[in-house]
């Protein structure tokens, strides 16, 4: 197949890494390896790991990859696990790494995930299939507080509560197993003013039940803890996430690393002893140009951050 993925904010990523062709470089959502391929190519004795908790990215890495697998290792995992993942392998310190969260082109694409509103497949949503959490778990036993909970929170959905009474009721005639019998629950459940919004009625819940099945905002947390004390001095980290959720984890937990004092305001002298493990490389999250946005409308919710390891 010929190779067509056009990766988000690809040239920001490349130049925010600052690659040295013998360093040690993370991919940790390799997806259809776009960013993973320019990386590579810039390495001479350098290594590149790639991660992914979806197993059909590793197959199709090497095909995509091509003549650069030999400076590439594939890795099976979630990359909140990135400390343990990197461990081991007998990984100390590494140069760079780049995150590009959320479901992946691959995942959408293919109805049987169950990512999609717009295609009818069973409830699954597992960014790992090998993962035990489906989206039919959660539809039809979770309790109605914490449906109308993860609604609310991961979805920002305004009618949250009459969803969750909606699933609730419908289940309890006979289980619900499909996206689209879901889609049905979730438009009777809306006000007729809610439908005729430009957005599809379903794609807030979908969005709150798949992060939650893939506790996709608690990964994001684990990840920056770890990443962060893995990077050599000089290192960069660059992290691009897609809705405001994971990129308010971002922008607080870098700003954090980037501010080392936790003495409150009112002290007049630093009693703590933190220093700032990081310098944020820009205040404002990089976005996309017009020119990415006419080829690629994907990258329009994409916002990249990129910090730099200090000295210790």
């Amino acid at each position: 197949m010929e190779y067509t993925h056009d990766p988000v904010l690809l040239s920001e990523c490349i130049q925010g890494l600052n690659i040295r062709p013998d360093g040690m470089y993370v991919d940790g959502t390799l997806g259809r390896a776009g960013h993973s391929r320019e990386i590579a190519r810039r390495l001479t004795t350098g290594r590149l790991l790639c991660l992914d908790r979806d197993q059909a990215a590793l197959d199709a890495a090497p095909g995509r990859l091509g003549e650069w697998m030999d400076r590439v290792e594939l890795i099976h995992g979630n990359f909140a696990d990135l400390d343990a993942l990197l461990e081991g392998r007998g990984v100390g310190q590494v140069d760079g790494m780049l995150f590009d969260l959320g479901v992946s082109s691959p995942q959408l694409d293919d109805p049987q995930r169950g990512f999609s509103y717009m295609h009818d497949a069973p409830l699954d949503m597992r960014m790992d299939r090998s993962a035990p959490l489906t989206a039919r778990e959660v539809v039809n036993g979770w309790e109605e507080a914490e449906l109308k909970r993860i609604l609310w929170r991961y979805g920002e959905e305004r009618y949250a509560g009459p969803i969750a009474a909606a699933i609730v009721r419908a289940r309890q005639e006979r289980p619900i197993e499909t996206t689209l019998e879901l889609v049905d629950i979730i438009r009777g459940a809306m006000p007729k003013a809610a439908l005729r919004e430009k957005q599809h009625p379903a794609k807030r819940s979908f969005q709150a039940i798949r992060i939650a099945v893939n506790d996709e905002l608690g990964a994001v947390e684990r990840m920056l803890e770890a990443a962060v004390p893995r990077l050599a001095p000089g290192g960069r980290l660059a992290v691009i996430s897609f809705h405001s959720l994971e990129d308010r984890i971002v922008k607080t937990m870098l700003g954090e690393f980037a501010r080392g004092c936790t003495c409150p305001p009112d002290f007049p002298v630093c009693v703590c002893g933190n220093r700032p493990k990081v310098r944020l490389v820009s205040r404002k999250p990089i976005t996309a140009s017009q020119e990415e946005l006419e080829r690629n409308p994907r990258a329009r919710s994409a916002k990249l951050r990129i910090a730099e390891k200090l000295e210790a």
